[in-house]
């Protein structure tokens, strides 16, 4: 499945979670879509976000480690089902709205938390989200500048 799909189907699945341990499984299930996005952007994407790819991969790794891994039956890791990146830009759009959508659904869940360790594990998962994201942006930024120098070249 291409990865806005697999985008939208997170971003669906995460509105509609229900309580804490839902939510917490959507944001697990995005970080891990994140990973593997970014881990494609690395090896086959553009030149230019190669080094912001890996970035990604590593920030969005460290998301789905402060979380507790969900039990996920066959065919349920989002993730395992990117079959394709489309169009780099469009993809990235679209992550960098779930990853901040993620980051919105922790800030309630944290500030609804009954326990402390619940209350932390949200914190840290909302610094990845918020650097996961800013890498994203950063990539989209670099896509708009090498547009603009291609744009450049061509008019003269």
């Amino acid at each position: 499945m291409d990865a806005v799909r697999l985008i939208v189907t997170s971003r669906r699945a995460l509105a509609a979670s229900g309580g804490g341990p839902e939510i917490l499984v959507e944001v697990w299930q995005a970080q891990a879509l994140a990973q593997a996005i970014g881990s494609r952007l690395a090896v086959a994407g553009p030149p230019e976000l190669r080094g912001e790819a890996l970035g990604l991969t590593e920030l969005a790794g460290r998301g789905c480690g402060v979380l507790d891994t969900p039990r996920l039956g066959p065919g349920e890791l989002r993730a395992a089902q990117l079959t394709e990146l489309g169009d780099a830009r469009q993809a990235l759009m679209y992550l960098g709205g779930l990853l901040g959508e993620v980051g919105i659904a922790l800030v309630g869940l944290a500030c609804a938390a009954a326990d402390e360790g619940t209350y932390w594990q949200c914190m840290e998962a909302i610094d990845a989200a918020d650097e996961s994201r800013d890498r994203v942006l950063e990539m989209l930024r670099r896509l708009a500048d090498r547009e603009q120098a291609v744009l450049e070249r061509e008019a003269g």
